[in-house]
This record gives structure tokens, C-alpha cells and sequence, in this order.
């Protein structure tokens, strides 16, 4: 008996082992879907497909708010900066990589000036990470107290 018994331990302790080796294998899989080429230019996917997924982070909208909390009353393209920066922070300090956005919302005063005045430093922040996501622009009647421009995100890992 007590031979089977060291025998039934030793097997689950090996089980235990391959079957924890086997979870840390995993890792998180993403796939973009774009059944068209005209979104190449704008980057940005139509869709993002993630399976084994550790973990996902929900960023709330990030704006030009300096680190003493006041909010920027700059020009939006310069407000954008600042938004990208503390979303990078945020994401960062996280245990989080930008690269791995999947959802951008991007909530904007007015979304002529956005694509006139600021779509060549949004481009730049994506290829920046190399990131592959879908992207929602809105516009909206106003943001708070003097902020032209929110990013709000998604985050996988």
C-alpha cells in the first residue's frame, strides 16, 4: 500500500507540473480582420479577434490633464500629445504594452480639425507601437472644462 501510495503522488505531482508547464505556454493570440485596404492608411483594423487572453484592461477616456490635475487649454493638436502621453502612462503602469490595444475610441470637439490637425501624430502613435486596432471617432459637443480631445482604450495581454 504504501508503495502505491508514493506511486499515486508521484503521478500527481508530475500531472500537476506538466499541467502548470502547459498554462504558462499559452499566450495570447490576436488576429485582425480587414476585408478591405482602404483602412490601411488611416491605421486601423475593421476587427480584432483575442483568445487566451491574461488579462484585459479598461483605460478611461485620457486627456491633455497636466499631472497636477489641470486640465490644458492648448490647441487640440497639442492637447493630443499630451492625451497619447498619459495613455501611454496609464497603460504602462499597468504592466500593460500600447502595442496591445485593441479598442480606440477617440472622442474630439470637432472631428475636421482632428483629421486636418492632428491624424499625422495619431498615425504616428500607432505605428510608434505597431499597433493594430479598431478605431471609433466621434464627435462630441463638448469634453470637460477646456479638453478638445479624449482617448479612451482598450488593452489585452
Amino acid at each position: 500500500m504504501k508503495k502505491f501510495g508514493k506511486i499515486l503522488v508521484f503521478t500527481l505531482l508530475t500531472f500537476a507540473s506538466a499541467m502548470a508547464q502547459n498554462k504558462k505556454e499559452k499566450q495570447m493570440e490576436k488576429r485582425e480582420f480587414s476585408p478591405w485596404q482602404w483602412q490601411d492608411q488611416l491605421r486601423y483594423v475593421q476587427a480584432v479577434e483575442v483568445k487566451d487572453v491574461q488579462g484585459t484592461l479598461y483605460v478611461s477616456g485620457q486627456a491633455a490633464v497636466h499631472a497636477d490635475g489641470k486640465s490644458s487649454n492648448a490647441d487640440m493638436r497639442t492637447q493630443l500629445g499630451l492625451a497619447i502621453q498619459n495613455l501611454e502612462k496609464v497603460i504602462n503602469e499597468a504592466g500593460y504594452d500600447p502595442k496591445n490595444i485593441v479598442r480606440l475610441t477617440v472622442y474630439s470637439t470637432s472631428s475636421d480639425e482632428f483629421i486636418k490637425n492632428c491624424f499625422d501624430l495619431f498615425k504616428a502613435f500607432v505605428a510608434k507601437h505597431g499597433m493594430k486596432q479598431t478605431v471609433t471617432l466621434l464627435q462630441v459637443v463638448a469634453l470637460n472644462e477646456t479638453l478638445k480631445v479624449e482617448l479612451e482604450a482598450t488593452v489585452v495581454k
